[in-house]
């Protein structure tokens, strides 16, 4: 058993505690590294690659020099305020590790299965009295779908509330491997048209597709919420809510749905030297969420904002 529980690595980039928007009750969220999509709205840019890297928060920088003195690869040059060539950063730590005001941040650890399960287990009080759990989110958890898995087994052997959140592409053979261990899918819905959804968010939604109806098709239908993130002229269109209202009503027994209206996270971009390609940094109206949340009312679907 010790064996199974260290022979898997998986790379975390967080463990948030006290959870209350992931899933039933207070949760414990494990925010897993690497996700094959590039939305461009993505509020967790630190989870799209699938390698460690470094975050950096000027606002905390006292301007001192140390990270460029020890870095062993030369990555960080010193003029005023640190400049990190990411080209050649191997994200070693040695630059976090000495940083006095924690400017500098490497962003992803390394857990066995049995590290991560000390970590989710020190919550089980709070999931117990509050009907909480865990919830795996990222990036994309199927993204580690073996770690995952072990991961998974474990909380199932003591009775923990599973809930994961995820984009859904994956293959389908790979959503199988899971689905009997997860108690409830929180399962991302953005752009019904193709085209649309290869553009903003660089991948094919078909297979996304796919693997919500073979959800539905095993009886898990009750056991799905959508997540429909609500982004300004992007999935907030008259078509495109059109499009999501009738797909999900092709499918029996979905019930539930939550609009996560669109926040501007630029500045994480910049932490990490990525380009931010959303052009509207607007939060959609009042108007329009509730216009939104009327349509899908409308074909019987429970809705939260």
């Amino acid at each position: 058993m010790n064996e199974v529980k260290n022979s898997y690595l998986g790379l975390i980039f967080d463990v948030q505690r006290y959870s209350i928007h992931d899933g039933p009750g207070i949760r414990t969220t494990v925010f897993f590294k690497g996700c094959p999509l590039r939305c461009w709205w993505c509020h967790n840019p630190e989870g799209i690659d699938s390698g460690k890297e470094l975050m950096y928060f000027e606002y905390k920088c006292l301007h001192c020099g140390t990270c460029a003195h020890v870095c062993p690869m030369g990555a960080i040059e010193f003029d005023g305020i640190p400049i990190i060539r990411r080209s050649m950063c191997i994200a070693c730590g040695s630059c976090s590790a000495v940083c006095p005001s924690d400017a500098l941040k490497l962003i992803g650890k390394e857990y066995t299965v049995g590290e991560l399960m000390k970590e989710i287990e020190r919550d089980v009080l709070y999931f117990d009295n509050s009907g909480g759990g865990v919830t795996f989110s990222g990036g994309e958890p199927l993204y580690q779908h073996e770690f995952l898995l072990e991961v998974l087994k474990e909380c199932k052997k003591i009775d923990i509330h599973r809930t994961l959140d995820t984009s859904g592409f994956a293959p389908q053979e790979v959503l199988a491997s899971v689905m009997d261990y997860v108690d409830l899918f929180l399962y991302d819905l953005k752009l019904i048209d193709e085209k649309e959804h290869i553009k903003y968010t660089g991948v094919s939604n078909a297979q996304i597709k796919e693997n919500l109806r073979f959800l539905v098709d095993h009886g898990r239908a009750k056991d799905v919420i959508i997540r429909f993130p609500v982004i300004s002229e992007i999935t907030d269109t008259a078509d495109n809510v059109e499009a999501l209202a009738e797909f999900i009503s092709s499918m029996k027994g979905l019930k539930e749905i939550d609009l996560l209206p669109f926040h501007d996270v630029s500045e994480k971009y910049n932490r990490l030297d990525k380009d931010y390609k959303m052009t509207v940094h607007k939060s959609p109206s009042r108007e329009r969420l509730l216009a939104i949340k009327g349509r899908l009312e409308g074909i019987g679907l429970y809705v939260k904002v």
